[in-house]
């Protein structure tokens, strides 16, 4: 088993900032490859990044691109999502997501995620 902490969330102005944290416990975190993923209202659970196991290799969705970045700390066991430039169309609960096996990517759907964190709300203001 894996249990997934996040924190970090909040409300924040669009054009604001925010990092959220994912800590990590029970495995041997650099089996895992880590992602974000969210979901807002009415809407389907989505990814928004991942990073490979060693850390590597990242990914992102289109949407996110060149104002989030994704990193991980395997001292701390922990991952890490930085959102720049956030707008309103990011306001959702943010989920952390680990997966052994497969790396995660733009194409993980969340029924390949193998572990959850309790999700964040990230709500951003116009």
């Amino acid at each position: 088993q894996v249990q997934l902490v996040e924190s970090g969330g909040g409300l924040v102005q669009a054009g604001g900032s925010l990092r959220l944290s994912c800590a990590a416990s029970g495995r041997t975190f650099s089996n895992y490859h880590m992602g974000w993923f969210r979901q807002a209202p009415g809407k389907e659970r989505e990814f928004v990044a991942a990073v490979s196991g060693g850390g590597a290799f990242t990914y992102y969705a289109d949407s996110v691109k060149g104002r989030f970045t994704i990193s991980r700390d395997s001292a701390k066991n922990t991952a890490y999502l930085q959102m720049n430039s956030l707008k309103r169309e990011d306001t959702a609960v943010y989920y952390c997501a680990a997966r052994g096996g497969a790396l995660l990517n733009r194409d993980s759907p969340p029924e390949s995620v193998d572990y959850w964190g309790q999700g964040t709300q990230v709500t951003v203001s116009s």
